[in-house]
C-alpha cells in the first residue's frame, strides 16, 4: 500500500508539474515567437541611396517608422519587405540592397515593438499596420500592380494575410522559409504538449493561400531546421497557379538569399519571370 501511494505521489507531482509546464509555456508564447531588438536603426548607415523614414499610423493609432527607397520611375517594381521574427527592419538593408542595385524600389516594413516603434508584437495589430501600409503606398501613387511582397519566414504570414485580402490584385508574392501555420510550426518543435491548440498568434497561411491572386514564389533551403521545408512545400501545394519554388539543397534558414540562385530567381520574378 505505500509503495502504491509513493507511485501515486509521484504521478500526481509529475502531472502537476508538467501542467505549470504547460501553462508557462502558454503565457510566454509571444516572447517565444518574437524577438524584437528594440533599438532605433539609423538609416543614415543604410547605405541605401534615396532612402526616405516613412511614418504611417497603424492599428490601435500607433505610428511607426518604416524605411522606403522609391521606385526610380513609374514602371520600375516595388519589393515590399515584412521581416522575420528577430532584430528590425534595419537589419535587413543589406540583405535586399540588390534589388535597389537592379532598378526596383524598396520598403523595409517597421513592425510595432521592433526597432524604436512603439506597441507590443501580436498578430492582429501587425496586420492592421501592415494594411494601413498598403493603403499609404497606393495613396502615394505606388500602385498595387507594381507592387510586390516579399515575407521571410514570420513576414511571410503577413505576406500571405495581406495577398489574399488585397481587392486589386498585386504584382506577385515571394515567400522565404514560410510555413502552414505557426501552430503547425509549434506542434512540431513542442510535440510533447498541445501546442497547436494554445497558440494565440496562429498565423494561418494555409487557410489564406489559395485566395492568392497574384504569381507566387517560394524559397526555401532544405536544411532549414526552424520552418522545415515540409511546411513550405504543403504551402506551395495549396496555391493557385501561377506559381514557382526554389528549394535550396545547401540552405538552412536564414541564408537564403547568400545563394546566388536565390538572388538570380526573385530578379527575374519581379520582372515578370513568373517561372
Amino acid at each position: 500500500m505505500a509503495t502504491i501511494l509513493r507511485r501515486m505521489t509521484w504521478l500526481w507531482f509529475g502531472l502537476g508539474f508538467y501542467l505549470l509546464f504547460v501553462a508557462l509555456l502558454y503565457g510566454c508564447q509571444r516572447q517565444l515567437l518574437y524577438y524584437p531588438s528594440k533599438e532605433d536603426p539609423d538609416p543614415a548607415r543604410a547605405g541605401l541611396p534615396g532612402l526616405e523614414v516613412v511614418e504611417v499610423a497603424g492599428g490601435d493609432g500607433l505610428t511607426l517608422r518604416h524605411w522606403l527607397v522609391p521606385p526610380p520611375d513609374a514602371d520600375a517594381p516595388l519589393v515590399v519587405v515584412f521581416h522575420g521574427n528577430a532584430g528590425h527592419h534595419g537589419h535587413r538593408a543589406d540583405k535586399y540592397r540588390f534589388l535597389v542595385e537592379a532598378g526596383a524600389g524598396l520598403l523595409l516594413a517597421g513592425y510595432r515593438g521592433y526597432g524604436g516603434n512603439p506597441g507590443v508584437p501580436e498578430e492582429a495589430g501587425m496586420t492592421a499596420d501592415a494594411s494601413a501600409l498598403l493603403d499609404r503606398l497606393a495613396g502615394r501613387g505606388l500602385a498595387p500592380a507594381r507592387t510586390w511582397l516579399y515575407g521571410e519566414s514570420l513576414g511571410s504570414g503577413l505576406a500571405v494575410k495581406l495577398a489574399a485580402a488585397a481587392e486589386t490584385p498585386l504584382a506577385g508574392v515571394i515567400l522565404e522559409a514560410p510555413y502552414s501555420s505557426i501552430a503547425e510550426v509549434a506542434q512540431s518543435h513542442y510535440w510533447y504538449v498541445p501546442a497547436k491548440w494554445l497558440v494565440k498568434d496562429r498565423w494561418d497561411s494555409i487557410g489564406r493561400i489559395a485566395q492568392i491572386r497574384a504569381p507566387l514564389l517560394i524559397l526555401h533551403g532544405e536544411r532549414d531546421n526552424t520552418v522545415p521545408t515540409r511546411f513550405g512545400r504543403k504551402l506551395f501545394d495549396a496555391a493557385a497557379e501561377p506559381k514557382a519554388a526554389l528549394w535550396l539543397p545547401r540552405a538552412g534558414h536564414n541564408d537564403v538569399l547568400d545563394f546566388p540562385e536565390a538572388r538570380e530567381r526573385v530578379l527575374r520574378f519581379v520582372r515578370g519571370g513568373h517561372k
